[in-house]
């Protein structure tokens, strides 16, 4: 029995951060120093970022509003509401968020509608209100009201691989489970300006949107790919635990993202695939890029950079992270979600293709994962060129040829 993520959606507020605007404001704000400025064009100027989406409509330097609360359009400045004024907009606006995204993902879903969820695992770490986001995704669409319900608050950028994890055991433990993960994210909220080198950087990241898979061990039929969710790990790192931190304070939560992050991953991010590779021997004992996909959490240009050089990857392998990062910046939790998504979406090289996922967060916490992406072709693997030598190879990477055949009939 597999246990499949059938579906991935994604969904981002309406109004769009353009990177060199929004530098501009931070940068001209009346209590930065000269150092604070410097910092504030170099952070936003080599953050690998275009454009980013936020649920605040009045960061737009289009949007005019008479009673500002987070920035004045008309004076250019940056204001600082209270952490209940901020976390009042994530209640509403977040809704909106999980909401869309778990509506495209069950309707994206082949086989599957809305009666068939019965479970429902909500994620952010930007926000709280109960009855909370799983309530509301079971209200909005009109799920069963036993449906079992789970919120994954406060855990950071890492939280998608638990909740993936335990949507795994659900439907390891019944077959028939059909498991609905949602996170939304709006880091937007708590953007402030500062001299302080951890909030700029993270000003110049973090940003706004959602992500939804429907996971499941049911037998469906499937036209397009899907990812079987093989296995997963966690792995704390011996340093780093003050290093990235996110801490609530009176004017909204506080990033810590020490610059020695990218260090902290260069320095044990081979140590922290060991487990998760050792599930697959050849993998294990195969170069980083003979895996055909990175599903890396683009916690910021840097990381991606180290990641890359470290694993002696291609920047082809790299591109679903950067592209998202690019286009996105950096969504907290549901950031890995759009990077799986771009995968998912990639025109298949062959049948089956290995999917090594990781993200990083508070700890310093990396969490992993080891998926494949099963795509239907027209032949089967004993009618492809090569005849039964493909079925010997798929032999060799631990493939049973006749599970292959039934995920292609799927």
């Amino acid at each position: 029995m597999t246990v499949n993520l059938r579906s991935l959606e994604t969904a981002v507020p309406p109004t769009i951060l353009v990177q060199p605007q929004a530098r501009d404001v931070f940068a001209s704000q009346p209590g930065l120093t000269r150092l604070g400025q410097r910092l504030v064009r170099t952070c936003f100027d080599s953050a690998a970022i275009d454009t980013r989406h936020t649920a605040v409509a009045e960061m737009s330097v289009d949007f005019h509003s008479e009673d500002p609360v987070f920035f004045d359009v008309g004076t250019g400045l940056l204001l600082s509401p209270s952490t209940k004024v901020r976390n009042d907009l994530f209640t509403v606006e977040s809704t909106k968020l999980f909401i869309e995204a778990a509506t495209k993902a069950v309707s994206a879903c082949e086989g599957i509608t809305a009666a068939d969820v019965t479970h429902v695992i909500t994620v952010s770490c930007t926000g709280f209100f109960n009855p909370g986001p799983d309530y509301k995704v079971v209200r909005a669409l009109g799920l069963n009201p036993s449906v079992q319900r789970y919120h994954l608050g406060f855990m950071g950028c890492y939280a998608a691989f638990p909740a993936l994890r335990a949507a795994k055991a659900f439907c390891d433990a019944d077959p028939h489970a059909v498991v609905l993960v949602v996170s939304a994210e709006l880091c937007s909220l708590h953007v402030r300006t500062s001299n302080n080198p951890d909030t700029i950087m993270g000003s110049s990241l973090f940003a706004d949107g959602a992500a939804a898979a429907v996971v499941t061990a049911r037998e469906l039929p499937a036209t397009g790919p899907v990812i079987v969710l093989d296995e997963f790990e966690t792995v704390l790192t011996p340093v780093g635990e003050d290093s990235m931190a996110w801490n609530i304070g009176d004017e909204g939560f506080e990033m810590v993202l020490d610059s020695y992050v990218p260090r902290i991953i260069d320095e044990h991010i081979v140590a922290a695939l060991e487990p998760l590779l050792a599930h697959n021997p050849v993998v294990a004992t195969a170069p980083y890029r003979d895996i055909h996909h990175w599903a890396i959490h683009p916690g910021g240009r840097s990381i991606l950079d180290k990641v890359e050089a470290k694993l002696e990857l291609t920047e082809e392998q790299l591109r679903p992270a950067r592209e998202t990062l690019r286009n996105y910046g950096n969504m907290s939790s549901a950031t890995v979600m759009f990077v799986l998504k771009r995968i998912l979406d990639l025109p298949a090289t062959e049948a089956r293709e290995n999917i090594c996922a990781m993200a990083f967060g508070p700890g310093l916490t990396v969490e992993t994962g080891l998926f494949t992406k099963v795509s239907p072709l027209p032949l089967l693997p004993a009618e492809v060129d090569g005849g039964a030598d493909a079925v010997s190879e798929l032999d060799v990477f631990g493939v049973d040829p006749s599970e292959f055949e039934s995920a292609i009939r799927a």
